[in-house]
């Protein structure tokens, strides 16, 4: 659902070359059916389909699985009738990633539509929340940026190692996490040969790792979030600060985070310092991390596109039915 834009793109190709996936749909809100290769000039000569505007209820008739990559507000209401027809979705809104619909209504500045189910929707991250994604009807796909975030600081926090209120979280972008609609603030000479902050304290990511890393640890995590637009086409690279609560040894606590990952095959903890150059276009999180000053700072890079997007989906789709998580990511 709602298959014009960069994440749609990146969902085709992987889904392309899954074994056990058919694409048998692509929907769009426009009434002049295009051909997926006028929209995606990627696709051409790999996938005769065009995008059609759908009905749940019509989509219900053609598939088992159905991604949803609809802006929030948009996305649940066509979720809940593709549930309600037995449909399984995977939904790379919002809508679904927090648990509180007061705290979902304050930061998106709409009534939720589905607020009972919101509690039982799990996060789509596998490397967390693996056993419950299993056996989901509907995943909450992860946003970008809490995607790299909550990997960085997982394990720090899980191990009660560093103070849950204090954690500064500092993020740079590539320009396609803005999406593919024009906006004047990713228009070329705007955002070329330039770095700007933006949403400082008011981004909605910032909730949404707060909740994910609170519901990880039982403790209340409040984080400082600041995202960065910089001038490259695609990934993030993170930067988070936590103060420890005792003593801590750099060398040990990167020897935990490789145990704390060694059953998740797209988390790989580096001695080095990851750049987003080394994630680009794989489903990777790199992750590494430094004691300074009596400071532990974590660093981690994924693709917003892929591990921050749509690899994470395809991810969640091999979880929920069984498959091999690395299928058509590897």
């Amino acid at each position: 659902m709602g298959a014009t834009g960069y994440t749609a793109l990146e969902l085709i190709k992987l889904l392309l070359r899954h074994p056990e996936v058919e694409i048998v749909a692509l929907t769009t809100r426009k009434e002049d059916r295009p051909h997926v290769s006028s929209v995606h000039k990627q696709l051409t000569n790999r996938l005769d389909l065009t995008l059609d505007n759908l009905t749940p209820q019509q989509l219900a008739e053609k598939t088992d699985c159905v991604f949803g990559c609809l802006p929030h507000a948009a996305s649940a209401p066509l979720v809940m009738q593709l549930l309600e027809a037995g449909i399984r979705v995977v939904d790379f809104s919002a809508d679904y990633r927090l648990d509180d619909p007061v705290l979902y209504s304050n930061w998106y500045n709409v009534e939720h539509p589905d607020p009972e189910r919101m509690p039982n929707v799990p996060y789509g991250l596998p490397e967390l929340f693996s056993e419950s994604i299993k056996e989901a009807q509907v995943v909450a796909n992860p946003g970008c940026f809490p995607t790299g975030a909550i990997l960085a600081l997982a394990p720090l926090l899980v191990d009660n190692l560093v103070e849950s209120d204090s954690i500064i979280v500092d993020s740079k972008t590539g320009v396609s996490g803005a999406g593919r609609n024009p906006k004047l603030g990713t228009h070329y000479p705007e955002c070329n040969e330039s770095i700007a902050a933006y949403s400082v304290g008011q981004h909605r990511h910032m909730p949404e790792i707060d909740f994910v890393l609170g519901k990880v640890t039982g403790k209340n995590v409040e984080t400082i979030f600041t995202p960065h637009l910089v001038p490259m086409d695609r990934g993030i690279l993170t930067t988070a600060y936590a103060k420890p609560k005792g003593m801590v040894n750099e060398s040990e606590l990167i020897e935990r985070y490789k145990e704390f990952y060694r059953e998740s095959p797209f988390v790989r903890v580096v001695d080095h310092l990851p750049a987003t150059k080394d994630t680009m276009n794989t489903n990777y999180c790199d992750v590494t991390l430094r004691v300074v000053r009596g400071r532990i700072i974590v660093i981690s890079s994924i693709d917003n596109l892929v591990k921050g997007a749509s690899g994470a989906a395809v991810q969640n789709m091999n979880v929920m039915y069984g498959f091999d998580e690395t299928t058509a990511l590897i």
